[in-house]
């Protein structure tokens, strides 16, 4: 099991990000507790930690945390 405090997690500026893929990310979520998918986000905060990086927000339909993790893909 990973030890959440032992793997210093860095915020990032999710503003920073071009306003097409903010709207991407902020659509495209799934929210765990109102099992359903591309219900949005509120309140976007970007993470990275040990080669991850992911956005937290808050569901639009219920308020929970909702996490969107993110894949860079290669452009080979």
């Amino acid at each position: 099991m990973t030890d959440i405090a032992a793997e210093n997690i860095v915020a990032r500026d999710f503003s920073a990000r071009p306003l097409e893929e903010q709207q991407d990310f902020m659509t495209q979520t799934w929210c765990n507790q109102c099992m359903e998918v591309d219900l949005g986000m509120t309140d976007p905060q970007e993470f990275e930690s040990q080669g991850r990086i992911w956005i937290e927000g808050n569901c639009v339909k219920c308020g929970e945390k909702t996490v969107t993790e993110i894949v860079e893909e290669d452009d080979e």
